[in-house]
């Protein structure tokens, strides 16, 4: 497939730059992928369409402040980092502007408490910098780093906490799996309390979700790998759902990735960590997702893409045109889509 087959016109002031006061009260597109109605309604109404016995499976992963603006020794450069993968002894797969001036042995300032030195040199501005530090690394990070917001993003976010999912745990990730930045707790006890299962995986996002394509055929894309976990428990209750016929929900992309990652490798659901570097788009066939509750995605993106793969991509692209007409929020702040087999 061709990367202009994913192409849309937007309107650069739907792109979104703050959060709306109130997660759940960003707008919700419901498309029903089977037979193309669509819906426009508030986030807090997706318990509308969910029922006793599904399962909403979220990723749980929490953001680091993994942006970092510091200076090259002995040139005075300046240097933006961003810690895409956090490894042992505080050894960094990272992200790096100006990377040209980043080579083998070069040392960065970050604070008077963070330095960095570069082990490795990778192509595409990628560098293993081991950081320097004394205490503990993530405390010395949350007081020097700054939130990986997006750079379409301009306005200063005045609250960290509104990039992070209210449920966000394990740290790890490079970016925020924003379809989950919509729920409340309470919004969430009412989903639990109408007998819907909610269930998390952790999938780290780093540079495999917002890498831009730029190879014109599709499938000449390749995927950076990120880190991924499943539980047992999550496990075994994702195969009684299979095995009852139980609709599965996937909160974001991430999630769906994880999800269909594991169920691809095994021939079902189980405990597992490890690296995936799927890619999904049309045509594809699903094995584990039923629905999806998503954010609206770039252009030419590997999000938009996966859900064409799911939808259909001229379902995609009509919702899309819809979406702008409607004056719909685009992107990480923006509004929220489902996508429902019903």
């Amino acid at each position: 497939m061709k990367l202009e087959e994913f192409d849309f016109e937007l309107p650069e002031e739907l792109i979104a730059q703050h959060p709306t006061e109130k997660r759940d009260e960003s707008r919700l597109l419901v498309l029903h992928k089977n037979s193309g109605e669509i819906e426009h309604r508030r986030f807090y109404d997706i318990i509308d369409y969910l029922h006793e016995g599904d399962v909403l499976v979220r990723n749980n992963s929490k953001v680091i402040p993994a942006r970092l603006y510091g200076t090259k020794e002995g040139t005075g450069a300046h240097v933006e980092v961003l810690i895409l993968k956090i490894g042992e002894d505080a050894v960094c797969e990272c992200l790096c502007g100006n990377a040209k001036a980043i080579r083998k042995g070069s040392v960065i300032r970050f604070s008077d408490e963070l330095e960095g030195e570069c082990l490795e040199v990778r192509e595409e501005g990628i560098r293993i910098i081991r950081m320097l530090y004394e205490g503990v690394f993530l405390e010395v990070l949350e007081r020097t780093g700054l939130m990986p917001t997006p750079p379409y993003i301009h306005e200063k976010l005045r609250d960290k906490d509104r990039y992070q999912n209210v449920y966000a745990d394990p740290l790890g990730s490079a970016a925020c799996p924003t379809a989950g930045l919509h729920f409340t707790d309470e919004l969430i006890e009412k989903i639990k309390e109408k007998g819907v299962e909610v269930l998390d995986v952790t999938l780290h996002v780093g540079l495999g979700t917002f890498k831009p394509v730029k190879e014109e055929n599709v499938e000449d894309h390749n995927m950076h790998f990120e880190s991924y976990f499943m539980s047992k428990e999550t496990a075994e209750r994702l195969n009684l759902a299979k095995k009852e016929g139980r609709r599965i929900i996937a909160v974001g992309t991430t999630s769906t990735r994880t999800l269909e990652t594991v169920i691809g490798r095994y021939g079902e659901f189980r405990e597992c960590s490890g690296d995936t570097n799927i890619f999904i788009y049309p045509p594809y066939e699903f094995k584990a997702i039923d629905a999806q509750i998503t954010n609206f995605h770039l252009p030419k993106s590997t999000l938009i893409m996966m859900i064409s793969a799911f939808a259909g991509r001229e379902m995609i692209l009509h919702t899309y045109d819809v979406a702008v007409r409607e004056r719909y929020r685009f992107f990480s702040f923006g509004d929220s889509m489902f996508i429902t087999n019903e």
